[in-house]
């Protein structure tokens, strides 16, 4: 298996490329209105500030006819054009956002489903739900809102800057100094903020994690009396996620008030400079009113600015998280110039076939086997000796590391998954059903499959009967893990799927071993309906379900140490035979009399 290096961690530009163009570029026309009643606002905002000049002086210093009709007027139509503008931006941002939170979380389920097997078990399915739910709300929060905000207030202090300069240059000029100080701060609180951040998305993983894992395992949790102990390792997890939250929450408020105090300071000197200013005569009320007007109006906006910096610094840092899974290849994949695989007999062969899971030792190493068209080929052995890795490299859930496999003499990893799998058929121990209906489970591999076809594989499992004494017949919904079914209708009902998909090549990996006696011999005869006229390979520990096997295959340490009978197997009195006589299936038929 090839290694890659762990890709660079995204830069604040690169993010911010990636969204639009993936993201906000398909919704362009809607953005574009909303960037629209953006500037409206901001301009608007600015006529209001510019209108309290002479609304001061005209109406109260100095009163001039007409005035007291149009100046509200102005102000009316000002504050109706803003609102319909904001009414507007926060429909389509809203819309946009949400479209924008679904399209992230369709393409984290779809890389996440395509992903290699051995990418799924190293991760965790709680955080996959964490970056379905959580990030992709963050990522939304910055992408839409906290730009559109941000675009707003930003232009708002630009034409509070203007129309304060044009009352008063020099005291707009000594307001500016402050910015560097404000910005210095700012990114104090940024970096406490991300840093925040970070904790409560790892934090949020490890409680989906930690709730899944009892909700799953909620049966052994009460027969071990551990409700009390899983309820204080939750409260754990939970704990600090609170942790890292209210960090980030002290953050956001903490900035607030700092901007804050600092508008109060430089208007407490405003004050102190206009007072001088009026002293000599050189600033009028309706000057002063419009220039503090433009003052409190640009403060309001800063302080905005400085939560929206918090918002972008999650939305970041949640975008680097997701994007960095988004971007993750899988290894298992469509070759260039991958052929279909072809109408088959179905001979499978291994040729010296050796694979290893990550960096640890070879699981296989060196296996040579084949099956044939028609056969049942029985993989039996010590467990942890290689049995399931060996049926996972025939439908490519893992690719050999040397070696080759083939169909028909064609390796599988010249065809297209689809096609190689479209050839298998696969029931295991535990079979799994969606909380669906019965129909809908066993025509899951084939969507389009009529009602009579339908049927018909459920009577060849043995499932019809015991269908039609469910609730809602075939249209009855198994619940959640299929709780309201027994093991032995669960493992029919996937047998039925396996008939309906009707492929060439069928795995079977334990397919009996958890059942009773009665559901066993049910089971077992409705598999050996299935296996008629494919090629079986077939996984067992129960070595009597498999010594009418044609050829039996004995692994040890990812190794084939024995083939052949069960009946030659048993005379070598090697591994197969220790096994067997352990299972009390070492007695040899009498040969039949002259």
């Amino acid at each position: 298996m090839s290694h890659t290096s762990p890709p660079q961690e995204m830069t604040t530009r690169q993010i911010a490329t990636r969204v639009a163009s993936t993201y906000l570029k398909p919704r362009w026309k809607g953005v574009t209105v909303a960037v629209l009643c953006t500037i409206t606002v901001a301009l608007v905002s600015t006529q209001l500030a510019q209108i309290l000049e002479p609304a001061i002086n005209n109406l109260l210093v100095r009163p001039k006819p007409g005035a007291i009709l149009w100046i509200p007027l102005t102000i009316v139509a000002l504050a109706l054009t803003r609102a319909v503008a904001q009414i507007l931006q926060s429909t389509l941002i809203n819309r946009i956002g949400h479209g924008i939170v679904g399209d992230i979380q369709i393409d984290l389920f779809g890389r996440m489903m395509r992903a290699d097997l051995a990418r799924l078990r190293a991760t965790h399915s709680g955080t996959f739900v964490s970056s379905v739910l959580y990030d992709a709300g963050l990522i939304r929060e910055a992408a839409t809102s906290g730009m559109i905000n941000y675009t707003q207030n930003f232009l708002i202090v630009a034409g509070m800057l203007i129309v304060m300069a044009d009352h008063d240059l020099v005291l707009t000029l000594g307001v500016m100094l402050i910015g560097p100080f404000a910005g210095r701060l700012m990114r104090r609180f940024t970096r406490r903020s991300k840093k925040a951040a970070k904790g409560a998305m790892a934090a949020t993983g490890a409680l989906s994690t930690a709730l899944m894992e009892s909700l799953d395992g909620v049966r052994v949790v009460k027969i071990e009396n551990r409700e009390d102990a899983e309820q204080a390792r939750v409260a754990e997890v939970i704990g600090e996620r609170q942790k890292h939250l209210i960090k980030g929450s002290i953050a956001r408020a903490q900035a607030a008030p700092v901007t804050e105090l600092l508008t109060m300071v430089v208007t407490a000197a405003v004050f102190a400079y206009a007072g001088w200013r009026a002293a000599n005569g050189q600033m009028n009320v309706g000057d002063f009113t419009a220039f503090m007007g433009a003052l409190a109006m640009a403060g309001q906006s800063l302080r905005q600015l400085a939560n929206l910096q918090t918002v972008f610094t999650e939305g970041g840092t949640a975008a680097r998280r997701l994007f960095a899974a988004l971007d993750v290849e899988p290894e298992v994949a469509d070759r260039e110039g991958a052929i279909e695989l072809p109408v088959s007999e179905g001979h499978i062969r291994f040729e010296d076939v050796t694979f290893g899971y990550g960096e640890g030792g070879p699981a296989l190493e060196g296996v040579t086997l084949e099956a044939r068209r028609g056969e049942t080929i029985a993989l039996v052995g010590p467990s942890g000796g290689g049995k399931s890795t060996i049926l996972s490299l025939i439908p490519r859930f893992y690719d050999a590391t040397s070696g080759r496999v083939s169909i028909d003499g064609t390796d599988v990893r010249e065809v297209t998954l689809a096609s190689l799998r479209h050839k298998i058929g696969l029931v295991t121990q535990e079979p799994f059903l969606f909380d669906d209906s019965i129909k809908a489970n066993i025509a899951y591999a084939k969507p389009d499959a009529s009602q009579a076809e339908i049927e018909t594989a459920a009577k060849l499992a043995a499932a019809h009967d015991f269908i039609l004494e469910q609730p809602n017949g075939y249209d009855t919904v198994v619940g959640e893990s299929a709780a309201r079914l027994s093991g032995g209708q669960r493992q029919r009902i996937a047998i039925a799927r396996a008939f309906l998909k009707d492929a060439p090549i069928l795995l079977l990996d334990e397919a009996t071993s958890a059942l009773d006696t009665e559901s066993e011999a049910q089971v077992q005869q409705a598999l050996e309906r299935l296996m008629h006229g494919r090629t079986t390979i077939v996984i067992a520990h129960r070595l009597s379900t498999v010594k009418d096997a044609d050829r039996i295959y004995v692994i040890e340490r990812g190794a084939v140490v024995e083939q052949g009978t069960h009946a030659s197997l048993v005379r070598r009195k090697g591994l197969y035979a220790r096994l067997a006589r352990a299972q009390d299936l070492d007695t040899l038929p009498e040969p039949a009399a002259e």
